[in-house]
């Protein structure tokens, strides 16, 4: 699937490295959900796949927090299942809640993920700059720098949920 997803994203218009980024959060998100698999969770990896790379599809309309609105909206258009568009809503940090969400301007909604396979996404995603891989400290790090504390706080959570599903802390499981 992942050929299809890439020409998906090109006949999109997203640009080269925002395809080379989502192989790589592709890349990271299939070793969380093989080792989650080896440790008897039902993940559908073929989901975790196709999620990772449609993940930024709207990256060809903004770069802005809004592109999971409008990769969405460019995903509901192409008639892609709803599991992946959930995926591309909810990928954004560590999930945003209600109130940060209308802090934002986005419109209301649940952008908090909630199946194994949003999160494996949202958090394979969070360890990935551009298209190199990063330590979960480098990037609570830089939510800080930011004053996203409570960002930095759930993609933590988060980092510790799936670490702890996996019997061992991601950033030693993708080195």
């Amino acid at each position: 699937m992942s050929c299809v997803d890439e020409d998906i994203l090109r006949k999109a218009g997203c640009a080269d490295i925002v395809i080379e980024h989502c192989r790589a959060v592709r890349d990271v998100a299939e070793i969380i959900a093989k080792k989650l698999i080896e440790r008897g969770y039902s993940v559908d990896l073929d989901l975790v796949l196709r999620g990772a790379m449609l993940h930024d599809i709207g990256r060809c309309r903004t770069n802005g927090i809004k592109h999971a609105i409008a990769g969405a909206q460019i995903a509901r258009a192409l008639g892609i299942d709803e599991r992946i568009i959930r995926i591309i809503e909810r990928h954004i940090g560590g999930g945003l809640d209600r109130e940060d969400a209308k802090a934002l301007g986005l419109p209301e909604g649940n952008y908090m993920p909630e199946t194994i396979e949003e999160k494996i996404v949202c958090h394979a995603d969070n360890l990935i700059a551009t298209t190199r891989r990063q330590s979960v400290e480098r990037e609570i790090e830089a939510l800080r720098r930011k004053n996203l504390t409570k960002t930095a706080e759930r993609v933590r959570a988060l980092h510790e949920e799936l670490s702890s599903m996996c019997g061992m802390n991601i950033d030693d499981l993708i080195k």
